[in-house]
């Protein structure tokens, strides 16, 4: 079981998060324009803060941290930093999937279909779940 406390947002997370909802770099902009309004069944919201972290992009129904990664994140540091990142949020229940700025523009239906696909098996699993703990 989390601590809630532990996940409230810090109020200068949600400022910054609402900043950097505009503008999106190229690869969340295509990303956003198929996503947006349950573009793909599922509600995702944007710059979306989870603790002291922010998701490029997140499925609350399915526990789902989309992360759009660009080239800084090949640096041994910034690298660090996701594998952290990554391992506290999946240590809370959360799934994280990493698509690079180059996947998105060169197969952007594949992008796409590994958000849809996660989300619905995240979804089914996280019913499951829920309906064994509630018996």
């Amino acid at each position: 079981m989390q601590d809630k406390a532990t996940l409230e947002v810090i109020p200068a997370i949600l400022r910054l998060a609402r900043e950097h909802r505009h503008p999106l770099t190229p690869a969340e902009a295509r990303i956003w324009s198929r996503v947006r309004n349950r573009g793909l069944g599922y509600k995702i919201r944007r710059q979306h803060p989870i603790w002291r972290f922010i998701a490029d992009f997140y499925c609350a129904e399915a526990k789902l941290v989309i992360e759009i990664d660009g080239d800084s994140h090949a640096e041994l540091d910034q690298e660090e930093y996701d594998e952290a990142r990554t391992e506290w949020l999946e240590e809370r229940g959360y799934k994280v999937i990493r698509i690079r700025n180059e996947d998105v523009h060169r197969h952007l239906e594949v992008a796409l279909n590994e958000i849809f696909l996660t989300c619905k098996e995240r979804v089914s699993t996280l019913k499951s779940e829920s309906e064994r703990n509630s018996l």
